[in-house]
């Protein structure tokens, strides 16, 4: 029974695919191009063939069309056959002359616009090329009146012949001269840009002779024309995707005529705009003639903040390694058995696909597939671990659907990863060219681009993976990138290592690129006590940048810094060049179990905050769970990366969606933005190449000091056991006079008569007892009470206060 229900479902389907007309099928249209281009080829021949020996097959083709064919016995010179002469009599002689080439260019466009290889704009050089066809064959058939010497061949064809004697008993042969001249201006104008404005330009300087004294002066203004070429080429070139199947669909013409007349619309209305700007400019150099004052004013040369290490040298490329050597690339072997096992794994869950290609990454190739309609996405997603299963690979994730692709990703580990140099990655002209204020490149995406952001606009990033996936080389390449491009005196770090191995590299960049308290000997900060003064002294100094700012009228530390350089701020009042600041921290985890909400404060207000005053945070965990990534670090930390976690549950509290524990490791990662998620992997930069670049930097001249932090002097804390009366709890004072007035020290009465919990209750408790109100604990007792009356009370509290 099973056998005879799936036997008539392949006839429907035969049925719907013989719907569609033969003559919009995509083998049809390619065959019919190739065919179009080939006769465009043959008649290139036979034209260029009939300049050389028409004059000798000219009496074979007098002879009758039957007799001509079927002769075989009659043999022509023309290298195309005697078709070939036939069609070049006809379309040369009696048609349009010279000018008949142009007809190899119509059917050439007309083939390449078939095969959608269309390049600029179709409607408009047909259009062009017609009219150029008729203004070439006119103009030929007026120089030479019908042949020249006796030849065989009209100039001008018939056609060209005929029009020029019409139009000279018309208008004259003067006439039809400027007819054809103007003709060709307009030609000129209409279909060239360039040609337009320069046409224009050499107008208006003929002019200048009879305009005044000030308008002599004005030149006019050259405009540079994006051209329809131009912008083609940077449509057409994308070559990053390697299809495996299914050609591209079809350009729409109608989109490109609507296209072309919005650009003739705008064009028109900048014509007026320029015309308006150099009337308005005009005017501006007359007032100033007539005032006499001089164009340019005496001003103070630009403040330059690198002056003070004006010979610094920035790392080069040789310090660093070309792991890339001996990398194996992906094969088409491994691109299609890969391709044939997905197919067949859907296939065996009864899902049919449309369309499949994939994209080749360092380490992992993306498969994008289309479903055919009808077909759920959850029932795709619920099937990754099938698919990996048939693949046999670490482990597979399937994207479902990717962000404004209309498809589903399937990423695949490749069999030979490759390594992501570092020494690529900052060599890349992205990187080189890139004029971010602070650019991170951190490694290449799935279709081999390199990677780059500007930390200013992340503004901080949370990094956090499991041991040994590279965390510590992601951080590493972050401070190499910054120390390629920026001068130390545009930028300081602040290291923060519990661990006291990880950053310890950077300790020799002290007089360079460190920052750190006064007084501090060791640069790189290890000590907790040392953690919580440098980060509330973070604090002061994003305090006082935002003071000065609010006195520049600045929003930000770029147009604070612009008006430093400029010498519109004072340094007598306290205005300086801001460097940025970024502060770093390895291991938080460690600092949040030791320190707790004393780190995570100063922490949370400085990535609330710091962002304007240029100061900006990463930090790393190796411990992605809800204690140590809490909401006040998610909510002010929206950039993160996350290498390989062991499970969803910490992929979630890092990214807040599942994927982390899917990758490979190896420095694979993914990069959170806002609401985008990217795949990554990143370079790879060794621990010598760190200390080469380093020692690099160091060997060069520095400052005097580090880059010193404000001050910060913190209050006496409490040793362990000690209560702080500085810091007594809101209700203390009531919690004293309730105590007073029922002569009984009792934490879960304070607890009833105030709703409040027993933390809170016992703690108001030890400040009592510190103050005097209550004597120590007794056990399961209530507390003695050491003050009798209401008014020795109030006096205690007063002075307490």
């Amino acid at each position: 029974m099973a056998v005879k229900r799936k036997k008539p479902k392949n006839p429907t389907k035969k049925a719907k695919k013989s719907r569609t007309p033969f003559f919009k099928n995509e083998k049809f249209k390619f065959v019919f191009g190739v065919l179009v281009l080939l006769v465009a080829s043959y008649l290139l021949i036979a034209f260029i063939s009939f300049l050389f020996f028409g004059a000798a097959d000219q009496s074979k083709l007098d002879l009758p069309w039957s007799e001509l064919v079927f002769d075989s016995t009659i043999k022509v010179q023309n290298k195309a056959g005697k078709t070939g002469a036939w069609l070049s009599e006809v379309v040369f002689n009696q048609g349009f002359g010279l000018a008949s080439f142009i007809f190899i260019y119509l059917l050439a466009i007309i083939g390449f616009k078939i095969l959608g290889r269309n390049k600029g704009r179709f409607s408009k050089n047909f259009f062009f090329s017609f009219v150029l066809l008729i203004w070439l064959s006119v103009t030929l058939g007026l120089i030479f009146t019908k042949t020249e010497g006796g030849s065989a061949i009209y100039a001008g064809g018939k056609y060209g012949f005929v029009l020029s004697n019409w139009l000279s008993s018309l208008i004259g042969t003067f006439g039809v001269v400027l007819l054809l001249f103007v003709s060709a201006v307009i030609i000129f104008v209409v279909r060239f840009d360039k040609g337009y404005h320069w046409l224009k330009n050499r107008l208006r300087r003929k002019e200048k002779v009879d305009i005044p004294a000030f308008e002599e002066e004005q030149e006019p203004l050259e405009d540079s024309n994006i051209t329809d070429e131009s912008i083609s080429k940077v449509i057409e070139d994308d070559d990053i995707v390697k299809a495996i199947f299914e050609p591209d669909s079809e350009e729409d013409d109608s989109l490109e005529v609507e296209i072309a007349s919005k650009e003739e619309k705008d064009e028109e209305v900048n014509e007026e705009k320029r015309e308006e700007e150099e009337e308005l400019e005009l005017t501006v150099k007359k007032i100033q003639e007539e005032e006499g004052d001089p164009i340019q004013n005496e001003e103070m040369e630009d403040y330059d903040p690198t002056l003070d290490l004006s010979e610094f040298k920035f790392p080069t490329l040789e310090l660093l390694e070309d792991h890339n050597f001996g990398n194996a690339e992906v094969s088409n072997e491994e691109l299609i058995s890969n391709k044939n096992k997905i197919v067949e794994t859907l296939r065996h869950y009864k899902i049919e696909i449309t369309k499949i290609r994939a994209t080749i990454g360092p380490t992992i190739t993306l498969y994008e597939i289309v479903p055919a309609p009808g077909i759920r996405i959850s029932k795709i997603k619920n099937l990754e671990d099938d698919i990996a299963l048939s693949l046999a690979a670490l482990g597979i994730r399937i994207i479902a659907p990717i962000p404004g692709r209309g498809t589903i990703g399937i990423e695949v580990p490749n069999q030979s990863p490759e390594v992501v140099s570092m020494r690529s990655i900052l060599s890349s002209k992205k990187f080189q060219e890139n004029t971010a204020e602070l650019p991170v490149a951190l490694g290449k995406t799935i279709s081999n681009e390199t990677y780059l952001f500007d930390l200013v606009k992340m503004p901080h990033i949370l990094v956090a993976g499991a041991t040994g996936q590279g965390k510590s080389v992601g951080v590493n390449v972050i401070i190499t990138s910054l120390l390629y491009k920026k001068h130390p005196s545009q930028l300081k770090f602040v290291f923060v290592d519990p661990k006291k191995v990880e950053l310890n590299l950077y300790s020799v960049l002290e007089k360079h690129y460190l920052a750190k308290l006064p007084g501090e000997e060791e640069p790189v900060i290890t000590d907790i006590q040392k953690v919580k003064n440098t980060l509330n002294s973070i604090n002061v100094e994003m305090d006082q940048r935002y003071d000065l700012l609010k006195k520049a009228h600045a929003r930000n530390v770029k147009e604070y810094n612009k008006k430093f350089i400029s010498r519109k701020l004072n340094p007598e009042k306290g205005h300086k060049y801001m460097p940025y600041i970024v502060v770093i921290i390895d291991e938080f985890a460690d600092l949040i179990m030791t320190a707790g909400k004393e780190i995570e404060l100063p922490i949370a207000r400085i990535a609330q905050l710091a962002r304007a005053v240029g100061i900006h945070m990463i930090i790393a965990t190796q411990r992605p769970s809800t204690n140590i990534i809490t909401g006040v670090i998610k909510a002010n930390f929206p950039a993160r990366i996350a290498f390989k976690v062991a499970s969803m549950i910490d992929s979630r509290t890092i990214l807040d969606t599942p994927g982390a524990n899917q990758l490979i490791g190896k420095g694979d990662m993914l990069i959170a933005s806002g609401s985008n998620i990217t795949r990554v992997q990143c370079a790879f930069v060794d621990t010598p190449e760190v200390e080469k670049v380093c020692s690099f930097i160091s060997e060069q001249r520095g400052y005097p000091t580090a880059f010193l932090l404000p001050e910060y002097v913190g209050d006496d804390e409490p040793g362990p056991g000690e209560v702080d009366l500085n810091n007594k709890d809101e209700l203390f004072d009531d919690a004293a006079r309730v105590v007073v007035m029922n002569q009984m020290g009792s934490t879960s009465m304070i607890q009833r008569k105030f709703s409040i919990g027993y933390n809170r209750a016992g703690r108001i408790m030890d400040q009592l007892e510190a103050a005097g109100v209550v004597g120590p604990s007794e056990g399961s007792k209530a507390r003695q009470v050491l003050i009798q009356d209401e008014y020795s009370l109030e006096q205690l509290l007063n002075d307490l206060n």
